[in-house]
Parts: structure tokens; C-alpha cells; sequence
């Protein structure tokens, strides 16, 4: 015959229960009580204080602790914690993550919202910290974390792809600014100008360091704000040069100078002389004798050469029909050799006039001043008082052929497509990009 186990009671199971679930004695009643079942239990020390306790249990009660009991005999958990601790670390670490992205600078709505919803649920969790329930209860906290857990998730990707955005942004402003710079000084060095001040220079290259520095330290959109800052004094620079020398451009005003440079080398035709003709832009001094080009000698100008002279002091070198009043030898002039120009002559005076009349020139402002022909003193190249410059070699050989009273003019271009006109378009076609 079989022996039979004798029928475990719902007493002698709940007394079997792991202690981890029941405990002991009134160990026992708490950890029921924690589980929301009873509000008192005192331990039966009888079988017939079993059948007491049951019969005072209501049926709701009496369910709970059967339930107790199959979650045991099934090896099922019974309570649960309210917090899951795994899902809070979680959302930590998404914080930490976005502040180490800065989210309050590339998303600063979308992370404010996360942070406020992150404090009133830290809220909560300290306040249902201890607090335990069955699995099939419904559980508003956790549901509300799942949700901020997966809202955080997905404001890191977006601020991981907006900063990529911002990035590659950053990266392209700055390579176009760097590039507009280089060919502003690399225009500039070409036409010889100070038009653009070393101030601005310098300002601009404070601007595009910082873009860069803040580029590499991922602040994307303060690099884009400093690229901006040095694209502006960019163009500043860029509208100064165009008004300042868009005539070198202006069709109308060429042909006069053409038209100065044909009188002048029919004059030496006429005369069977010498004659000198001096383009601005191509910085070049061509000497005609009897009407036929015979020589040309590379020039300097003064800082602000290639602008029309105006007024005493403004380094601009002057453009008009002159002539050679004195020839100056190396005892008479630190320059090596000089040729003194009959500046300023009856157009130049009244056009200066013209312009204190009109309020453009000071009424305190002086035209006088030598402009000359001449060489180079102790090394020095860049003259900053609008003459023109050549070496000592070349004013040598021009001083022996030519004498006082050869016609000296001086323009702007001789032609359309000149160096500064060209400078000009190619810095316009620049700012398109």
C-alpha cells in the first residue's frame, strides 16, 4: 500500500512559507500587512484558534492569503517593489548624458521639459520608496518612468543629431569665412591697398579664432555666432574696397583715362620727345619717345595709392595730365633721384574745391604737397605722401631720359579688365558663395 502525505492545511502552509514572504510570528503579520492584505494578524497557537482566524477573516482576506499560498506552492513571487531601482538608474544616466551634451543649449525646450517631469517623479519615487504591491496591480509610477525613460532616450538621440547638425554647420561657416579672409588680404596685398584697416584685419582674425577654438570645444552654435561676427567686418571690408575703387570699373571714367594716355602719346609723337604714362592698377610707368613705347619700369604706390588723391596727407597718388618741373639729383633729394610733377594742377584745384564747397572736405583741410617721381630711400618701398616709387636701378635710367617739362600722366586703368576691377568681381563672386 501507498502511503499518503497527509492534506497540507492553509495554516501549515503559510508556516512552511519562505521567510522571506512570511517571516515568523508577527514578522509575519507585517510582511502580509506591507502586502496590503490584513490589517492585523495575531500567529494561532491552536488548531482551533486556526478555525477562529478564519472564520473572522472576510472573504476578500481570506482570497489574499490563499493567493499567498499558490504564489508559494507555485514558486511565483508574491509582493513587488513599487520602485524599480534598475529604471531610475536608467533615467540618471540619461540625465547625465544630456548635460554632458549641454541639451540646455541645443534643446533647450525639449530638455526643460524632461528636467521638470524628471523632479516631480524623483518626488514620488522617495515617497513610494518602501512601498510594495502585488504583480497584477496596476502601477502609475512605473508606467510614468517607462514614459520619461523613453522621452529621455529619444531627446539624446535628437541632440546628439541636431548637434552633428550644428556641427557640420560650424564647421562649413567657418571654412567659408576663413577662405573669404585669405582672399580679402591676398586681393588686397595684389591691388597694394590700406583701404582695409589693420584693425579690422586684426578684428577679423580674433573672431575666426575664437569660431575655431569654440568649434573644437563643441559649443557649435557660439562658433557659428563668432563666424557670423567675422563675416560681417568681412564685408564690411569688402563694400569699403567696392566704393572706394568700383571707378575701376566704371566704363565711362576709363575711357577719359584712355583718353588722357592717347593725348599724351600723341603729344610725343607731335613733339618727337619723351612722354611717361602711368597706369594705377597695373602699376606700371611706360616711357614713349616720338610716340612709340621704348621703356616700362614696375611702380610702387603710397599705402592709399590706388585711390583718387583728394586733400593733403590722405596717401593717395594723384590722377591727371602733368608735367616735370625739377629734376632732382642724388645731392637734393633722399630718394636717390627724384622727378618733381607740377601737382596740384588747375583740374586738381578745382576739384578740391569743389568738394570743400560741397561739405566732403574739411574747410580746414590743405591740397598743398609734392607729389614726384623717385627712388628708394635707405630701403624704404612703401612711401605713405601718393608718390611713385621705382627702384634705383630704374629711376637712374629714367632720369637720363627725360628732362623738365616731358608730360607725365597718371591713371587709373588703361583697360576694362584691370587688376583692381577684376579684385572687385572675383570679391563679389565671393560674397554669392
Amino acid at each position: 500500500m501507498h502511503e499518503h502525505a497527509a492534506p497540507m492545511s492553509i495554516y501549515s502552509v503559510m508556516d512552511a512559507m519562505p521567510v522571506a514572504l512570511h517571516g515568523t510570528g508577527n514578522n509575519r503579520a507585517q510582511i502580509l500587512k506591507n502586502c496590503g492584505q490584513i490589517q492585523q494578524y495575531s500567529p494561532p497557537r491552536h488548531g482551533k484558534g486556526k478555525m477562529r482566524v478564519m472564520r473572522i477573516m472576510s472573504p476578500g482576506i481570506r482570497l489574499h492569503i490563499f493567493s499567498i499560498v499558490l504564489f508559494s506552492l507555485l514558486g511565483l513571487p508574491g509582493c513587488v517593489e513599487t520602485v524599480p531601482d534598475e529604471l531610475v538608474d536608467a533615467i540618471e544616466a540619461i540625465d547625465r548624458d544630456l548635460v554632458s551634451l549641454r541639451a540646455g543649449d541645443v534643446s533647450p525646450d525639449e530638455y526643460s521639459h524632461f528636467v521638470q517631469h524628471w523632479i516631480g517623479l524623483k518626488a514620488r519615487v522617495q515617497s513610494e520608496e518602501n512601498l510594495v504591491r502585488w504583480p497584477w496591480e496596476e502601477n502609475g509610477l512605473e508606467t510614468d518612468l517607462e514614459t520619461l525613460h523613453e522621452e529621455g532616450s529619444q531627446l539624446v538621440a535628437a541632440v546628439k543629431e541636431r548637434q552633428n547638425s550644428q556641427r557640420l554647420s560650424a564647421e562649413a561657416k567657418l571654412a567659408r569665412i576663413e577662405q573669404r579672409q585669405r582672399f580679402l588680404t591676398a586681393s588686397v596685398g595684389t591691388i597694394g591697398s590700406r583701404l582695409v584697416s589693420g584693425e579690422q584685419h586684426l578684428e577679423t582674425e580674433f573672431w575666426i579664432k575664437q569660431a575655431r577654438t569654440l568649434l573644437e570645444d563643441g559649443q557649435f552654435e557660439r562658433s557659428i555666432q563668432a563666424s557670423d561676427r567675422a563675416s560681417k567686418i568681412v564685408l564690411a571690408q569688402a563694400i569699403t574696397l567696392n566704393n572706394e575703387l568700383g571707378r575701376y570699373a566704371d566704363q565711362e571714367l576709363i575711357t577719359a583715362w584712355k583718353d588722357a594716355a592717347r593725348r599724351t602719346v600723341e603729344w610725343s609723337q607731335a613733339h618727337r620727345a619723351q612722354a611717361i604714362v602711368i597706369s594705377k592698377a597695373d602699376r606700371l610707368l611706360i616711357l614713349y619717345k616720338n610716340g612709340r613705347k621704348v621703356h616700362s619700369y614696375p611702380v610702387q604706390l603710397g599705402s592709399r595709392g590706388i585711390r583718387a588723391k583728394r586733400h593733403y596727407g590722405d596717401g593717395a597718388t594723384p590722377e591727371g595730365e602733368y608735367r616735370i618741373i625739377r629734376k632732382r639729383g642724388q645731392r637734393h633729394t633722399p630718394f636717390h633721384r627724384s622727378l618733381v610733377l607740377n601737382y596740384p594742377n588747375t583740374d586738381d584745384k578745382r576739384r578740391f574745391e569743389a568738394a570743400q564747397k560741397a561739405g566732403e572736405i574739411s574747410a580746414s583741410q590743405s591740397m598743398s604737397g609734392s607729389i614726384e617721381i623717385h627712388g628708394m630711400a635707405h630701403g624704404i618701398t612703401d612711401q605713405p605722401f601718393g608718390s611713385i616709387v621705382l627702384d634705383n636701378e630704374h629711376i637712374g635710367a629714367l632720369f637720363q631720359q627725360v628732362a623738365v617739362g616731358t608730360p607725365v600722366t597718371i591713371v587709373g586703368a588703361l583697360e576694362s579688365q584691370n587688376s583692381v576691377s577684376l579684385v572687385l568681381a572675383d570679391l563679389g563672386d565671393q560674397e554669392e558663395t
